[in-house]
């Protein structure tokens, strides 16, 4: 929960919209403002303060007691100018929360965390748990020190800083100076290791990352406690020498999804429980087979086959949980490695505009180690991306080896995003992406503003009814194919954009299409042209049918044709949605 404090009848302004806009995120604190700052700070994880810095300052420095605990701290100033995050800027979320406020208020969001400020990744931002000398390695990072990274579990990291090297790679005899102290030949002594292993104290200059690695299947007779199960989870895991914060998930039977125990021990880990039906687990091969759980619930394994579905290297084979009395078990468990998996996220960047690219377009962007797309469109988003970031980028025509080498990357372990303008997934990278892609890496989509709606915007409401988007480039379709859809469009009556409309060696494609509406569309039926849509070259016109002239229109076009009932109204578009409620109107 967010609190709202705020002192003036202006701050109550801002306040309100943003309560407006978050209603199940945030909660108004009335009252004097220094009972409300106090109240707020100990209900809610973040505060919003619409009021002074200093004030502010004054009020929280007391409340103050831990970092990784205290709540994270945005000021936004009277005139709603600066979104300042001011305390708990990673661990509390004030610097993403601050943006996030920045966005909404239209404020400029004020971060001045040393690695955000220059763009270097913090540590405890990268999505994994962390331990360690945070603040050590962190400021041997932004000094330019040689830093280790030690892959112990393999699993995709953001881009890093050039300085911090993998520990196969470094040169030899290479030493940091500064954080922990240096034995000649001995390598350097700041280190970042991902593992699921427990470690005796990571020690001065050195961090842990905890990747999601682990996964415990669990089974349990009906009524287990909740303490039971979790007391089983954690001993197996550190009698493995296992950390708990590598769980990613507690996995059991369909038929133990609403079990109390399991569902309790799930939620004081942190963890989401994923189920599998019984003919599921049963096609899973386990060491330890049992009547038990088949005559329970339909299969000789629980445990072992839910943590082992996907694969993976069991740690921890079956193992019953003891009670104090010597009863019976009631709870079982296993603990299984999976495998380190590469990301492939498929970013739509939209129609060109900064403000159309979306924050989880631009999340993606800088999760990414490996970039991989058109060097155009690399040029768009160039300072978004973090530094170190691999940048693999071709020309026009390349649309196949750039899917194949994203999707290579991805392989080797790495966290990818594959770029194309508007939607990836229309007439862009996503399909030729995934029909290379199989089930050994994760992919992710992450939706863009498509030229057909960002010129819809422009024109008007012509996509107020049916629709359809028709690519007119027959380098990859034919043109007789190309040509039955548009007769299909045209006979269904239904509003057609045209993307890739005409280009210099594609001249006569578009006179042939608006050929084959015109022969069911009357010559005054509304057509809307844009050109760059968004960007600061932009131009767009309406006209008709008969009027247009495709000589005008070029690759960087979109041209959207109305149906029988679109209607050119103030010099906009507009086609009427048809609801028998507005024929009643008129």
């Amino acid at each position: 929960m967010i609190g709202l404090i705020s002192a003036t009848a202006a701050g109550a302004a801002a306040r309100d919209r943003l309560a407006a806009a978050w209603p199940d995120r945030t909660r108004v604190y009335e009252g004097p403002v220094a009972d409300a700052v106090r109240r707020a700070f100990g209900e809610c994880a973040q505060l919003v303060c619409f009021l002074a810095t200093g004030a502010v300052v004054r009020l929280v420095a007391p409340l103050l007691s831990d970092k990784a605990s205290d709540p994270g701290v945005v000021c936004v100033d009277e005139g709603g100018r600066f979104a300042v995050s001011l305390v708990g800027g990673h661990g509390g979320g004030a610097n993403e929360l601050a943006r996030a406020v920045g966005r909404l208020l239209g404020a400029e969001p004020v971060v001045t965390t040393a690695t955000d400020a220059v763009g270097v990744p913090g540590l405890d931002t990268l999505g994994l748990p962390v331990e360690g000398d945070v603040a050590g390695v962190s400021r041997a990072m932004l000094d330019g020190e040689t830093v280790a990274l030690e892959l112990e579990s393999g699993w995709p990291l953001p881009a890093l800083p050039s300085n911090v090297l993998r520990s196969d790679v470094l040169p030899s005899g290479e030493l940091p100076s500064g954080v922990g102290s240096a034995v000649p030949g001995a390598g350097p002594t700041v280190r970042i290791r991902v593992t699921d292993r427990l470690i005796d104290g990571a020690g001065a200059g050195a961090v842990v990352l905890r990747p999601p690695s682990l996964v415990v299947g669990v089974g349990a007779s009906k009524g287990a406690p909740v303490d039971e199960v979790l007391g089983l989870v954690e001993g197996a895991l550190a009698d493995a020498g296992l950390s708990v914060a590598s769980v990613a998930a507690l996995a059991t039977v369909d038929a133990k999804a609403g079990e109390p125990g399991i569902v309790g021990a799930a939620e004081r880990l942190g963890v989401p429980v994923v189920t599998y039906s019984a003919d599921e687990l049963a096609g899973v091969d386990v060491p330890n087979p049992s009547a038990a759980p088949l005559a329970a619930v339909g299969t000789p394994s629980v445990a072992e086959a839910a943590a082992l579905v996907g694969g993976g290297e069991l740690l921890v084979p079956k193992r019953k949980s003891e009670r104090a009395d010597g009863a019976p078990a009631m709870a079982t468990c296993a603990v299984v490695r999976r495998p380190g998996r590469g990301r492939l996220a498929v970013v739509g960047l939209g129609p060109g505009a900064r403000d159309l690219l979306t924050p989880r377009a631009e999340a993606e962007l800088r999760r990414a180690s490996v970039l991989v797309g058109l060097d155009q469109y690399v040029d768009q988003i160039r300072d978004l991306l973090r530094p170190g970031t691999r940048i693999l980028e071709s020309g026009l025509g390349a649309e196949e080896e750039r899917a194949r080498t994203a999707v290579a990357e991805a392989r080797k372990g790495q966290a990818v995003a594959l770029i194309g303008s508007g939607d990836a997934g229309v007439y862009a990278m996503a399909s030729p992406a995934l029909a290379e892609a199989s089930d050994d890496i994760d992919v992710v989509g992450v939706p863009g503003v498509t030229a057909a709606l960002a010129a819809g915007a422009i024109l008007g409401a012509p996509l107020g009814h049916d629709h359809v988007s028709i690519s007119l480039s027959d380098l990859h379709t034919p043109w007789h194919v190309i040509e039955r859809r548009v007769l299909a469009a045209a006979e269904a009556d239904i509003v057609v954009t045209f993307y890739n409309p005409r280009s210099r060696g594609r001249d006569w494609q578009l006179p042939k299409a608006l050929a084959v509406l015109g022969a069911h569309r009357e010559p005054t039926t509304p057509v809307g042209v844009v050109r760059n849509a968004s960007r600061p070259d932009e131009s767009s016109r309406v006209t008709t049918l008969a009027g247009l002239d495709p000589a005008t229109v070029d690759m960087m076009t979109v041209v959207t044709v109305g149906n029988t009932a679109t209607r050119n109204i103030a010099g906009r578009m507009v086609t009427p949605r048809g609801y028998r409620w507005q024929e009643a109107a008129r």
